[in-house]
């Protein structure tokens, strides 16, 4: 089958083998994935990763042990566990030492025309839910964990930093609790999309000192920094950004402001999925462009540039 894999380098091949699925697993034709901040990292070497990249996608399931799942459009979680370790049973398999993470670690992802994926981290997609805005649902999730993890007053001070792909939707979300909300970017065409849905927006940070939350969403690892220097005393700083490379950070003031860090990854799918379905959100505002697999290359090219939001690679109609 055609596939986009990364083994050093990065390239489309036409003869990849098509995947089986293992006991438990559905086996999904791949129509649409999206390209983010951590599929360019992988090409750069984060967390080691060779095979297909790609995790952010809508599909059709073309085989399931479970045959009510055949011919559904799904989305899926990303993190599979081993399912024996005490930290699956726990229920929290996303943190399972010994974890796969779909197009990131261990497990090919959806960069080609299938992949496999446990029936058990599908989640069927409403019709109301089309497929351009579907294919957000995993970083819109990761949006709605900022919620899950956080509690947001309506009169909470809070800075979004970073008007890249998933600060966009962190901004969104967080504007649904009533709270004082400014978003910090570089692109005035960017912050627009925010601007037209009344939420206050800046191409600096002057005056922002003193927040009570900051999240931090710009991918690069200067921003910790800085970030950090908006918080108040025992405030919160949310870190939505994973790193190639490691972070400045002042870590006494931390301790001495006993300011509180606050990690946070993948998210509910349900919320994201009811946040798309009545339309609370606007995701395909962020979508720059689209390109078939056969331009996949081009596509990561694109992505890459500066100032560019969601590129989308089709690999089925």
């Amino acid at each position: 089958m055609k596939a986009v894999i990364f083994d050093g380098q990065l390239r489309l091949v036409t003869d990849w083998p098509e995947p089986t699925p293992a006991p438990g697993e559905a086996l999904i034709r791949t129509i649409l994935t999206g390209i983010c901040n951590t599929d360019l990292e992988v090409v750069q070497g984060y967390a080691g990763f060779r095979g297909v990249p790609g995790h952010e996608f809508i599909g059709v399931v073309d085989w399931a042990e479970d045959r009510s799942w055949i011919g559904q459009r799904v989305v899926g979680e990303i993190n599979v566990g081993c399912g024996a370790c005490a930290t699956c049973r726990a229920g929290q398999p996303g943190h399972c030492p010994t974890r796969t993470a779909l197009g990131i670690r261990g497990r090919d992802g959806t960069l080609a025309e299938l992949f496999c994926l446990p029936a058990a981290n599908l989640h069927p997609v409403p019709v109301e839910v089309p497929d351009r805005a579907a294919v957000f649902v995993e970083p819109l999730a990761a949006a709605c964990q900022l919620l899950e993890q956080i509690h947001f007053r309506p009169t909470d001070r809070v800075v979004v930093v970073g008007d890249g792909r998933l600060g966009l939707m962190a901004a969104q979300v967080v504007a649904l609790t009533g709270c004082e909300l400014t978003v910090v970017g570089r692109h005035e065409e960017k912050l627009a999309i925010l601007g037209r849905q009344g939420i206050d927006t800046r191409l600096n940070d002057e005056g922002l000192e003193g927040a009570d939350i900051v999240v931090e969403c710009t991918g690069h690892p200067a921003s910790f920094e800085s970030s950090q220097r908006l918080v108040r005393p025992r405030g919160i700083l949310a870190l939505k950004s994973t790193y190639q490379g490691l972070a400045k950070a002042d870590l006494s003031r931390l301790v001495v402001d006993e300011i509180h860090v606050v990690g946070t990854r993948c998210g509910p799918f349900g919320a994201a999925l009811r946040l798309l379905t009545h339309g609370l959100v606007d995701v395909t505002s962020l979508i720059h462009a689209e390109m078939r697999l056969d331009n996949a290359l081009q596509a990561y090219e694109l992505a890459a540039q500066p100032g560019v939001l969601k590129v989308l690679v089709r690999a089925t109609d």
